[in-house]
């Protein structure tokens, strides 16, 4: 369900689109990640169109250790939204930037848990949609992704 969302997502805003134009309005970079250690991953951490940035889907991982926080969805709700800010930082956006999340828990039972932690980060209320699905990568108890518009 969420890949059929993001194609037709980002298929409105690719229509007619010329990856060598020079309008930003009609670009799209395929930014490389600023962690090292993902350096072969095989998606980019943010794809550029215009000044839409598409954030791939963090979790609550530490990306010096390469772990996942200890401390239940409190700890890993707020160490994904760091890495979410880091990502951001390294665009020059900050969590303000951020027009839509799309938040998926291994457990709806951690919503409101997830949710005290999540409102302190966007005072400005982005879109949202929450789910819960069953095997998140890594073991994690939470997946965000999310879109920011560069001002």
């Amino acid at each position: 369900m969420k890949s059929v969302f993001l194609f037709i997502l980002m298929s409105m805003f690719l229509v007619g689109c010329d990856t060598k134009s020079t309008k930003p309005t009609n670009s799209v970079i395929f930014h490389k990640t600023h962690e090292p250690k993902k350096s072969e991953a095989p998606f980019s951490d943010a794809v550029q169109v215009g000044d839409l940035y598409f954030l791939s889907g963090q979790v609550g991982m530490n990306h010096t250790t390469r772990k996942l926080v200890d401390g239940g969805i409190e700890a890993e709700t707020k160490q994904t939204l760091e890495n979410i800010k880091a990502v951001l930082g390294h665009h020059n956006m900050v969590m303000e930037d951020v027009v839509k999340c799309t938040v998926i828990l291994a457990n709806i039972e951690d919503f409101a848990a997830f949710n005290a932690v999540y409102k302190t980060y966007f005072p400005q209320k982005p879109a949202r949609t929450t789910f819960a699905a069953k095997g998140l990568a890594v073991g994690a108890k939470i997946e965000i992704e999310c879109i920011a518009v560069k001002k």
